[in-house]
């Protein structure tokens, strides 16, 4: 019996189309790249101090914010474009987005290099790891540009192979550098960089080899055009989810940006789920605008909704027990971070819900005006607020803009079911409302109970209970939109 049942769901996975297989395998690389990485926290948190800790979170987010000057993010937005735009030369359109790439990297280090002590204090890392830095985006550009191409293609065997690799090995030689090394958080920082480039490297050279050129001028010209207005919109998102710890450690210091960084990372584990969620609910959505089934949106949309907030809660209650895992003592003060930057989780996923209309009726200024909006939002609320309250508010200057930015998507979206739908109302706002304010209220009423085991583990298996209760129904709407069924 259990036998027949297996080798009917891998005849059912056999006949799958392409798209579909690839779909699925890139949503378990995902969860797994992300769930190898959450789980290695625990470790890096023990062999290193919080000090520690914190410079090498420093080090990522300056990676994180320099990338995107440094490569224009070419793998993006306008990468897809150019493999539908130049389909019988992808692999010279894909060797040259490197060598743009390339080229500006070498560019921007020159000049990181022509003043590296005013550079070097800006960032706060010596010359050393800012080579290393540049390194890093130089040849990491070339694995993303590759793995764009394969995911355009449906060709995720290589793909998931390699994504993988670098999400085992990473950890692995990042504990025996730190176990073996007097410089515990430098040797964290090489090793990092090391895993990336090395296997970089191999793509970096096979992309030039498939494409066999560095420059082609339509191609450079194409690409500028596309992703230079988009350079706010990219640089806002990683401001918003990467400056706080780099402001932290400036006003504060490391050691604050590491038990800060513990819990933005325990309180973003939802984002795993949230993210493999929204990559199936945003062809099914398309496909609702384009039937014009506002009601099935609606009516699916609030049950994902109430799911991300259930999570939500769930994580925010056992705030006090996420951190002990994660970290030794000196980071436990990073639970009153958790409440909010785990509701901003939620907002995260409400702004998607109204971007995916925006990008549907290809209004992409709105995206971009909501986006450098919250991002000097929370650049200037920072600012102001962690050197008068500490790094802990950075958490709810987190939340706050966050809000604004779903909101402003709201807005925006509003403007554009007039322009195109005459008005129609797509989603539920009033349920939306009802609960975000929801979200907020227990989240901050939640800093209450971490003193109080007993209440929140009642409240804990009360919310499990009613997802039980409710299984089938939430089940049946995530199945509705996994198999993109009517």
């Amino acid at each position: 019996m259990f036998k027949n049942k297996i080798d009917r769901a891998i005849k059912k996975y056999i006949n799958l189309p392409a798209p579909i297989k690839a779909s699925f395998w890139f949503t378990i690389t995902s969860i797994l790249q992300k769930g190898i990485s959450f789980i290695t926290v625990p470790i890096f948190t023990r062999l290193l101090t919080a000090n520690q800790f914190g410079l090498f979170n420093v080090y990522k987010s300056w990676l994180s914010i320099i990338t995107i000057f440094a490569t224009l993010s070419l793998h993006a937005g306008v990468f897809n474009n150019g493999m539908t735009k130049f389909e019988e030369d992808r692999d010279e359109f894909t060797s040259s987005m490197q060598g743009l790439s390339s080229t500006i990297t070498v560019a921007l280090f020159v000049v990181y290099l022509i003043s590296r002590n005013f550079w070097n204090n800006i960032f706060g890392l010596p010359t050393f790891l800012i080579t290393i830095l540049f390194a890093e985006i130089l040849f990491s550009e070339a694995l993303k540009l590759w793995s764009a191409k394969k995911r355009y293609a449906y060709k995720y065997k290589n793909l998931v192979i390699v994504t993988i690799s670098i999400s085992l090995l990473n950890p692995i030689i990042g504990v025996i550098a730190v176990m073996l090394s007097e410089n515990k958080w430098i040797s964290r920082i090489v090793s990092f960089a090391f895993v990336q480039i090395s296997i970089s490297l191999i793509i970096y050279i096979f992309n030039f080899y498939k494409g066999k050129k560095f420059f082609i001028k339509k191609y450079w010209k194409f690409a500028l055009a596309f992703n230079i207005p988009l350079i706010p919109h990219y640089l806002s998102g990683t401001v918003l989810s990467q400056a706080d710890r780099i402001m932290i450690n400036n006003f504060i210091g490391s050691d604050k940006a590491g038990i800060y960084s513990v819990a933005y990372s325990g309180s973003m584990v939802i984002n795993i789920i949230q993210n493999s969620i929204n990559k199936s609910f945003i062809p099914w959505t398309y496909k609702r605008l384009k039937n014009e089934e506002y009601n099935k949106l609606a009516e699916v949309s609030n049950y994902i909704l109430v799911l991300v907030g259930v999570l939500v809660v769930l994580l925010v209650l056992l705030a006090p027990e996420v951190i002990n895992i994660l970290a030794p003592e000196e980071y436990y003060e990073g639970i009153w971070v958790v409440p909010p930057v785990a509701a901003s989780v939620f907002f995260i996923f409400l702004y998607v819900l109204f971007a995916n209309v925006e990008f549907y009726f290809e209004e992409n200024k709105f995206i971009m005006f909501a986006s450098v909006t919250a991002a000097l939002l929370n650049f200037g609320l920072n600012y102001y607020l962690i050197p008068i309250f500490g790094y802990l508010v950075a958490g709810y200057t987190t939340l706050f803009s966050y809000v604004i930015y779903s909101f402003a998507h709201f807005l925006f979206m509003k403007k554009i079911t007039i322009k195109y739908l005459n008005g129609e109302r797509i989603y539920d706002y009033k349920f939306i409302f009802l609960i975000s304010i929801s979200i907020i209220i227990i989240s901050l009423f939640s800093l209450l109970l971490y003193k109080n085991f007993v209440i929140r583990i009642l409240i804990i298996l009360i919310l499990l209970s009613i997802i039980f209760v409710k299984r089938k129904s939430l089940l049946n709407k995530l199945n509705l939109i996994i198999t993109k069924e009517e």
